[in-house]
């Protein structure tokens, strides 16, 4: 058997498209067992894809020799995920926000603390970086787990992911076929401004059903959820391209094969699950 025909199928981008298959399958199966049936385990899931997501920025900002304090920092985000979640489960007496809050910020004082060992040489890039991981991953990824707790809590969350989807979905169907006008060239080619747009009416389209079918409230809150998660999730891609691109990395690693780093798989969500936190928790409560 020749090379060629021994060599596994790529998709155009050049990844291993058997490989992304698989994992993402996989994913998705443990991602649903999890939320559907044993919210605990999705909370370790989610512990572990933010500790993960941590490491990979912290290693692409040493390319920009940028050093964080990662061992604190996972272990924070380990503990403000799986500890505010633990907080209602367990009726302890604490309210699930105030833990995250103590928990980051308990780790960036031990981030300033431990970095002060290397004395003055790059200490303004090193203490950024560390607040930049904090702020960027357990800070938003916090808002999964205080989603969790809420009683329609599955829902809410299956609500906002949808929304992310069906924008991503409309986007690159729209683009495909549409798109003639790039909106950020520089900093991802392939978005146009008829993906956009089309990823919101996905969105919008998505989200009023999941509100009135899913969660059982008012049409016009799954509008906004629809409009302002697109808009979050766009954000999200471009931000986390932005990072890519500035310290010179076509994926943030090889975390999953097919797919490249966690975080090219959290991009999106990392900041549109927060946005549908609050606005789920200002329209309708906790």
């Amino acid at each position: 058997m020749s090379q060629v025909e021994q060599a596994p199928k790529k998709a155009k981008g050049g990844r291993d498209l058997p490989a992304a298959i698989a994992v993402g399958v996989g994913l998705f199966a443990a991602l649903a067992v999890g939320l559907i049936w044993a919210p605990w385990f999705f909370a370790i899931l989610v512990a572990t894809a933010l500790g993960l997501g941590t490491i990979e920025v912290h290693r692409a900002l040493l390319r920009k020799s940028m050093r964080s304090e990662i061992v604190p920092i996972v272990i924070g985000t380990v503990v403000s995920t799986l500890g505010s979640y633990a907080a209602v489960v367990a009726r302890i007496d604490l309210d699930p926000t105030t833990l995250v809050i103590i928990c980051l910020t308990a780790t960036m004082i031990v981030a300033l603390a431990l970095r002060l060992r290397r004395g003055p040489e790059g200490f303004v890039g090193d203490v950024a970086a560390s607040a930049l991981l904090i702020a960027y991953i357990p800070l938003l990824g916090a808002s999964v787990p205080l989603l969790l707790v809420a009683s329609d809590g599955t829902m809410r969350i299956l609500t906002i992911v949808a929304c992310v989807v069906a924008s991503d979905t409309g986007a690159f169907a729209v683009g495909v076929l549409f798109g003639r006008h790039k909106m950020a060239p520089t900093i991802s080619p392939n978005k146009t401004w008829e993906g956009f747009a089309g990823g919101i009416v996905f969105s919008v389209a998505v989200g009023v059903l999941a509100a009135i079918y899913l969660l059982q409230i008012h049409w016009a809150i799954g509008l906004l959820l629809g409009v302002l998660l697109s808009l979050a999730g766009t954000v999200g891609d471009l931000v986390e391209s932005l990072i890519k691109r500035d310290v010179g990395l076509k994926d943030m690693s090889n975390f999953l094969p097919g797919h490249g780093g966690v975080m090219d798989r959290l991009d999106s969500m990392l900041v549109a699950v927060p946005v549908g936190w609050m606005i789920l928790h200002l329209t309708i409560g906790g």
